[in-house]
């Protein structure tokens, strides 16, 4: 399959001045979902797509597709459909998303260009909001074309300022009609840059992805009582904070054994802490602690968290604080289809690379997708496992080996059927 590295890096490039940053190391983006840079970067796209000769739909949630139907296919036949999202993070890189997005396209004219004669149509899909930075927590335009989330439900949703997803994207010209069925797709494939370093340390240039991490969610408190720092006794205090320490000490060191003792994937984090008062000549008497867990095995999530509701009981006990945990988010470990993955490993030998089965820390589209669909994921090696910065960096001969491995999987698998 020939693809045109120099064609792939110019849509990148293109897209990489949509919300352009000044950083002072590597280049950077930052194009939330409903705004003006999101426009730019929608208006770009849709205008290669149609260059390309794909018929682009917009759902009512801003959802792009853009499809081929070739000669002599059945326009009503069930699609092979690639691709990712545009949106970023806040300063975030220029490969995250859009890789996967501009890389579907990619393949797609690579085969247009070569003598693969379809049997099924091809498309290409931008979903909205991958990156849960503006709007919902995350993946939302997939999880409409999933049926997860009701098309009135995810306009409904509002930013930090009260704009709702259906004004923002209307202000843009991207409230469209309808919604995108992914349960009506014959497979799907997803292209994105690692997010860590494994492919690199291996100097492998690709790894087709087994399963895709389980994520939980879950807000700790911690209710003590709030006193003068200098007249109380050290004796007399209820330290929120002390408490909450404990705690975290104690999700970290279950996290580290389970890992060593599994596969190695588990991982247990508290990245959010809010503490009132706050003030340094203060006792803390309140304190909120928000966790994350994940590991590919669902059943060491739940012991995770149940690990954490025990150390919470200990804590009460030992300490005299009030504790309790809220999950506000609980999502299963999605496994990539065989179909999928066979179809990725056959692309990858026939593009005469080599590819590294692994596992994805991070939650992509492809994990809604996998619900109602077959769907497999591809990784390009990510320079130092850097992702979500201006520093994020995939080198340009990579992302077309990788384009290269995702042409032939989606040639294999809109032909035969099974991917082999």
């Amino acid at each position: 399959m020939d693809v045109n590295q120099g064609r792939l890096r110019s849509d990148l490039e293109a897209n990489a001045t949509f919300g352009a940053i000044g950083a002072p190391n590597g280049r950077g983006r930052t194009v939330l979902a409903g705004t003006d840079a999101n426009r730019e970067a929608r208006d770009a796209l849709v205008e290669r797509l149609e260059a390309a000769g794909l018929e682009v739909e917009i759902d009512a949630v801003g959802n792009v597709t853009g499809t081929w139907i070739p000669d002599d296919v059945d326009p009503d036949a069930a699609p092979v459909v690639s691709g990712s999202h545009l949106d970023s993070v806040p300063e975030g890189g220029i490969f995250d998303g859009p890789l996967g997005v501009y890389g579907a396209l990619e393949a797609v004219r690579a085969i247009q260009e070569s003598d693969v004669e379809p049997d099924r149509p091809l498309a290409v899909v931008c979903f909205t909001e991958e990156e849960g930075t503006r709007f919902s927590g995350g993946l939302l335009g997939s999880s409409v074309a999933t049926g997860r989330r009701p098309v009135e439900e995810a306009l409904a949703l509002t930013d930090d300022e009260g704009t709702t997803l259906e004004a923002a994207l209307s202000e843009i010209g991207y409230r469209g009609t309808g919604r995108l069925d992914a349960s009506a797709w014959d497979a799907f494939v997803e292209l994105h840059v690692e997010q860590d370093s494994r492919l690199e340390e291996t100097e492998v240039p690709v790894g087709v992805v087994t399963t895709i991490t389980g994520i939980a969610h879950a807000t700790a408190r911690f209710v003590g009582e709030t006193d003068h720092a200098g007249t109380t006794a050290m004796g007399d205090r209820t330290d929120a904070l002390a408490a909450a320490s404990e705690f975290v000490l104690a999700l970290e060191r279950a996290g580290r054994e389970y890992a060593l003792a599994d596969s190695g994937t588990a991982v247990a984090t508290v990245g959010k802490c809010v503490v009132t008062p706050n003030a340094t000549n203060v006792v803390p008497g309140e304190v909120e602690l928000g966790v994350d867990v994940r590991d590919v095995d669902y059943e060491t999530m739940t012991a995770l968290l149940e690990g954490a509701e025990r150390t919470l009981e200990r804590i009460r006990e030992d300490r005299g604080v009030v504790t309790s945990m809220a999950r506000e988010l609980d999502v299963e470990p999605a496994p990539m289809s065989g179909r999928c993955r066979d179809a990725l490993h056959a692309g990858a030998e026939t593009a005469d690379v080599d590819a590294l089965s692994m596992h994805s820390g991070a939650a992509h589209d492809a994990m809604n997708v996998s619900r109602v669909t077959d769907a497999g994921m591809l990784f390009a090696p990510s320079r130092e496992g850097l992702s979500h910065t201006p520093r994020e960096w995939t080198e340009w001969e990579d992302c077309a080996v990788a384009v290269r491995t995702l042409a032939e999987a989606l040639a294999r698998l809109s032909t035969s059927g099974d991917g082999t």
